[in-house]
């Protein structure tokens, strides 16, 4: 506890001085944090299931990621890579180069954030097709600037008042088989959406002139939504057959998340480029490009950059971050945490109503609250009430979809299981008490 310094205070000085578009989850403050436990400024703990939004894969403030930071800044803190290089920047580079799916020949280059690395690499598919269209997906999320946000599916808050947005981006349908219409299964919404993306290019565009179709394999704030590996499959097909370059934005789903370093992994599919962030860094911010070389050299001498991009102390962040997933088995972590909260959350759905659908791959798992298992309807002030009441107990978490009304866990991957069994008693405690 910092003497004299209190959340509320500080809450009030917040208001005064920051904008209120900025939101916060909780109106506490934190004073520091390890591995799971974040400590606030009034001297409570909380188990930290937000991770972030996805962030701290390796946990708050990991031991190696800390020594490599001071060490590096004792170095150097920034020379601006297209001034002066340094070493970290390419061997980061290769070890993404080889980490990633594929066996062609890759490329790396490294930004500042999620959005960044996915506006360069619409302008690297842009540039390598000589197209400019762009298809996303119905509630996905790409960021908050201006392709980003045009790419972006949910207009309440990203997009409302924020138009005109860039042209030359479509939205197409995502399955979503829990909401599937007319009992529709899996095989037949797979069907369905791919057959409406060649009636799509009959009636609305040409698929000669779409540059690139960027996907997430697991929608972030859409919901924690799961497509088929038959649905992404059929999207690589698509882009194969017409020359469109696939991007798959793996900015929340990367480095160990969801049981294998990249979520798309789990679909037998190689993209042509791979956006990363979040994770990649354990909170420094740091974002990445990876794809095949041919596409990645298509952009000019000089048309790639940032100033900060690929900073010194990111890539030593960066550099650590891998040590650890790969001495410290994350990836396996993951595995075993997914399990134990998917196994829990659908104890919990067998004795609450509310409770519609679970789902997610990995330690990357969400439960869908409804009003009716009927009727479906959105419990979205329900959602609301359990985050709250979570984290007055001591639990971060989040919610998501386009309703609001899923809870998503993010949880590191380092989390014991003593604090994975005390998070999960936390949560059913709260739902004791908000759900009658």
């Amino acid at each position: 506890m910092i003497p004299g310094v209190h959340s509320s205070t500080l809450h009030k000085r917040r208001q005064e001085a920051v904008p209120v578009g900025p939101y916060n989850i909780t109106p506490l403050y934190i004073e520091s944090a390890a591995g799971t436990i974040i400590k606030d400024v009034d001297g409570n703990t909380f188990l930290d299931f937000a991770g972030g939004i996805g962030m701290q894969n390796v946990g708050h403030c990991h031991p190696k990621v800390v020594k490599a930071i001071q060490e590096q800044a004792e170095a150097s803190i920034h020379s601006c890579f297209h001034v002066m290089p340094y070493e970290s920047y390419i061997t980061l580079a290769e070890k993404l180069n080889e980490r990633t799916p594929g066996n062609w020949k890759k490329k790396t280059m490294f930004l500042n954030s999620g959005a960044e690395a996915i506006e360069n690499a619409i302008k690297i598919a842009r540039k390598a097709t000589g197209r400019s269209i762009v298809l996303s997906f119905e509630r996905a999320f790409h960021g908050r600037t201006l392709m980003t946000m045009s790419l972006t599916s949910k207009v309440n808050p990203y997009k409302l008042g924020f138009g005109p947005f860039a042209p030359d981006t479509y939205k197409m349908p995502y399955p979503y088989y829990y909401r599937a219409p007319y009992n529709m299964v899996p095989e037949e919404v797979d069907l369905e959406i791919l057959h409406y993306f060649e009636q799509f290019f009959l009636t609305e565009v040409s698929p000669y002139d779409v540059a690139a179709i960027i996907l997430e394999p697991v929608q972030g704030e859409g919901g924690f939504v799961v497509p088929s590996a038959n649905f992404v499959q059929g999207i690589r097909s698509l882009c194969n057959e017409y020359g469109i370059m696939m991007i798959v934005d793996e900015v929340q789903t990367g480095f160990g998340r969801t049981g294998e370093w990249f979520a798309i992994e789990h679909f037998d599919v190689v993209p042509d480029m791979i956006t990363m962030s979040k994770s990649i860094a354990a909170g420094i911010p740091l974002s990445a490009v990876t794809g095949r070389a041919d596409i990645m050299d298509a952009p000019e001498i000089g048309q790639l950059g940032g100033t900060f991009a690929g900073s010194p102390i990111a890539c030593a962040a960066g550099l650590a971050v891998f040590e650890i997933m790969e001495e410290e088995q994350i990836v396996e972590r993951a595995r075993i945490i997914g399990a134990r909260m998917m196994t829990h959350f659908h104890h919990l759905q067998e004795k609450y109503d509310i409770i519609g659908d679970v789902r997610g791959i990995g330690a990357m798992v969400a439960m869908e609250l409804v009003k009716d298992r009927s009727t479906k309807e959105p419990a979205k002030e329900v959602t609301a009430q359990l985050v709250t009441q979570c984290w007055k107990n001591g639990l971060l978490a989040l919610s998501a979809g386009i309703y609001g009304n899923v809870i998503r866990f993010l949880p590191p991957l380092l989390t014991t299981d003593e604090q994975l069994d005390e998070g999960l008693q936390i949560l059913d405690n709260s739902f004791a008490k908000i759900v009658r």
